[in-house]
Order: structure tokens, then C-alpha cells, then sequence
């Protein structure tokens, strides 16, 4: 990749400002200053600095958050604020998106990746993977919702497929169910509650396929998938396996 292009990616300036700041030396390669912004460089194994500061050049971001209430599952929007306003710029320089996404009001695990393959191949319906949230009501459960889940509900011009309802706690006034679905309709899990006539008043997504929320994580903080939970997203989704994910020393 040319060197220009490399730190434009890497959110580090448009193209024109990235030549400026490598002709004027504030750039180095391997030890070197390198004033040639057509240098072809390997992200994957130079050692680029800006200004003396080390860069993290890795191209391939993969990262576990813990999604809290209030914001929008985007990229941008003019008005309200969204998930990517967590992270570092840089993520969204790459082009890290969410996998799918989740209502405003929805928490728990959102995905985001730079491997637009898996991401298409994780929301395809053919591919059935599982995703379970913990949801609240505003009533009691019972076996009649259960059976209902698993016969799969229709609401409006949609059938959702057959879906696990485990009844964690069940009261008069409200219950606690985890919810298991394979697909990822629009307010999905919402709408299946209302056919059986129940509101949900609170839901959080526990795990995505493989990958689980990890407990460490507090409502707004993130870290990077290790390498065993990205291959295993990939082998969720029957992707031929890669090298390792590289990363840096605090992920």
C-alpha cells in the first residue's frame, strides 16, 4: 500500500495532508525517515511512526461492546449520538461497521468488524446463527408463550422461525425470559412478545453465535476479540480459517 494512502486509512489526515506531513520528514519507516509518499509499505510488518510515535498499522479490526441504552447502532448521525462515538476514530477510518444492529434502547453485545464477508455471512437468515437475549415483560410467562416461541409467531406480513423461550423468573406483574432466535428481523424480538400480548420493557443481548458477552465489560467499554473468538465467528459461519488476528500489546 502506498504510504499516503496508509495514513489516510489509518484516520491520520486526507491523502493531500498525509503527502504534506511525509515531505516535510515527519514520517519514518522502519527507522527512516521516508519523504516519498508513493512508498510501498506492508501494514502488516513495517514499523511506521508519525512524529516520532509508533502507529498501530493493522487494517483488520474486530471488536466485542457492550452497547448501553441511548445511543444509535449507526455510523453517523446528525442529531444523536451512536455506538461508534465509543471507539477511536481510527475505527471508523477503517471501516469497523456493527454487525447488524440494535435498537436505541437494547443493550449488551454488539460485533463490529472490518471482514465485510463475515459480517454479511453472520446476519444471512440461511445461515441460522443464534443470537439470545435476556428480555423482561410486563406480565407473566408461561407454557403458552413457550409453545408459541417454538412454533414460530407470525406478526404481521412476517413468520419468525421457531425461537427458544426459557422463563428465567415469572410474577404477576412481570417475568424474565431468555430468548434464543436464528434470525434478525426489524424489533423482532419486541414484536414476538407483543403477538403473545406482552410489552417488553427491558432487553439485553447476551451472546452472538459463539461469541459471548464478556462480563468484564461495563455498559460503554469495548475491547478487541481475541484470535479464538474471531476464528470461531469465522467457523460459525463456514469462512475457510486465517492466520491468527495480530495485536497489539494492551488488547
Amino acid at each position: 500500500m502506498r504510504l499516503d494512502r496508509l495514513l489516510g486509512t489509518l484516520g491520520k489526515g486526507t491523502r493531500s495532508e498525509a503527502q504534506r506531513m511525509i515531505r516535510r520528514g515527519e514520517v519514518s519507516v522502519d527507522g527512516q525517515v521516508c519523504r516519498d509518499p508513493g512508498q510501498s509499505v506492508d501494514p502488516e510488518t513495517a514499523g511506521i511512526a508519525l512524529r516520532g510515535e509508533a502507529l498501530d498499522t493493522r487494517l483488520q479490526r474486530h471488536v466485542m461492546l457492550h452497547k448501553p441504552a441511548g445511543l444509535l447502532t449507526a455510523a453517523r448521525d446528525r442529531r444523536l449520538p451512536t455506538v461508534m462515538d465509543l471507539l477511536p476514530p481510527v475505527f471508523l477510518s477503517l471501516g469497523c461497521m456493527p454487525v447488524g444492529r440494535l435498537d436505541r434502547d437494547t443493550t449488551g453485545l454488539l460485533l463490529l468488524t472490518t471482514d465485510g464477508e463475515m459480517n454479511h455471512r453472520l446476519l444471512s437468515p440461511a445461515r441460522h446463527v443464534d443470537k439470545t437475549y435476556r428480555a423482561t415483560v410486563d406480565g407473566p410467562l408461561g407454557s403458552g408463550e413457550q409453545e408459541a416461541f417454538a412454533a414460530g409467531i407470525a406478526y404481521g406480513d412476517f413468520r419468525a422461525l421457531p425461537a427458544s423461550l426459557e422463563i428465567v423468573v415469572s410474577g404477576a406483574q412481570s417475568a424474565t425470559a431468555l430468548v434464543t432466535v436464528h434470525e434478525g428481523q426489524y424489533h423482532q424480538i419486541k414484536r414476538m412478545f407483543e403477538a403473545v400480548g406482552r410489552q417488553v420493557t427491558a432487553l439485553e443481548r447476551l451472546s452472538f453465535g459463539p461469541l459471548r458477552l464478556d462480563p468484564a465489560l461495563s455498559p460503554g467499554a469495548w475491547r478487541e476479540l481475541t484470535p479464538a473468538e474471531y476464528l470461531a465467528l469465522r467457523s460459525a459461519v463456514q469462512m475457510e480459517q486465517t492466520e491468527p488476528i495480530r495485536q497489539t500489546e494492551e488488547t
